[in-house]
């Protein structure tokens, strides 16, 4: 058989059937409703044996747009005679032999849990999407409702770091292509899915100083991790009080507001600590010795490696 495409003028005059309609827009939109978490349930306990759908509410079951109403939608729930709990499912159901979308209720059986879901593909059958479960306890005269929605997600935008989407909603994901980071809105701000910036030498020579191993910096994901080098003293003597280290953190890569400790072994088997400082301090970025013994000429300071702490 011949390769098919549609819609197209070559392909029955652009006519779609249902069928290929849903082979079509199918992957168009997720499954599920439109909304997120914090919104009220779209299922909520009615009055006695029944639940309501609430008005207003989108969705999408394989490419098939669906709409609750502009009123609220009551769905009898059917008594309980059993002996043991019955657990009903509220879906959201694309039924093939009329191809429409509606939320029905899916009976369970007491004692035996939820009912599984039916996700047929092909032309023919049903395909459903959760909303909430039912409990009908023995003989209950009213239900309770545990929300189960799926919420419709959102693509992958390409942009830059200074091109980010200027309204995005929660949810939203995009690509920074000049940094390569991957970032998510959480709701008040962007947050760092995906990033790596690769080895980076963080050596800035000071003339006191000779460096005998470089510094090494490196971020992934929001997490930045320091290898400190070593350095030769050749400066003066320097008491307890505070020196700076050869070393410099890019701004990017330095903690908003806190330091960062670490210890240094100093020529004679002595221990010094030492201190990467915050952005929002008057060092941002520097690295300094800050409680040692005296330091001679030709001293060596070897910091512990391994200095660890997270940015945005």
């Amino acid at each position: 058989m011949a390769q098919l495409s549609w819609p197209s003028p070559d392909y029955n005059a652009r006519a779609v059937t249902d069928s290929e309609y849903e082979q079509m827009a199918a992957r168009f939109s997720d499954d599920g409703v439109d909304g997120r978490p914090t919104d009220p349930a779209v299922v909520a306990a009615g009055p006695g044996l029944s639940v309501n759908i609430r008005a207003d509410v989108y969705g999408s079951v394989r490419g098939r747009a669906w709409y609750s109403g502009s009123t609220t939608v009551n769905v009898p729930i059917p008594a309980n005679g059993a002996s043991s709990t019955r657990t009903d499912r509220i879906v959201l159901r694309l039924d093939r032999a009329d191809w429409t979308v509606r939320a029905v209720r899916k009976g369970g059986t007491a004692g035996a849990g939820a009912p599984a879901l039916t996700q047929q593909l092909g032309e023919t059958g049903v395909y459903e999407v959760p909303l909430a479960r039912v409990t009908v306890l023995a003989g209950a005269a009213a239900v309770s409702v545990t929300r189960e929605e799926l919420f419709i997600g959102t693509r992958l935008r390409p942009c830059t770091s200074s091109t980010r989407p200027p309204m995005p909603a929660v949810g939203d994901f995009a690509v920074e292509l000049d940094t390569g980071r991957v970032i998510l809105w959480h709701g008040d701000a962007w947050r760092i899915v995906y990033s790596h910036t690769g080895p980076l030498v963080v050596t800035a020579p000071i003339s006191s100083w000779n460096v005998t191993a470089d510094s090494v910096i490196e971020e992934r994901s929001g997490n930045v991790h320091l290898r400190l080098g070593s350095f030769e003293r050749t400066g003066g003597t320097v008491g307890d009080g505070g020196v700076r280290l050869p070393v410099l953190i890019p701004a990017s890569l330095r903690h908003p507001n806190r330091g960062q400790y670490g210890i240094a072994y100093i020529t004679g088997a002595r221990i010094g600590r030492l201190e990467v400082f915050a952005a929002n301090s008057d060092r941002p970025g520097q690295v300094w010795l800050v409680q040692y013994p005296t330091i001679a000429r030709n001293d060596f300071v070897m910091p512990g490696s391994g200095i660890s702490w997270v940015v945005e």
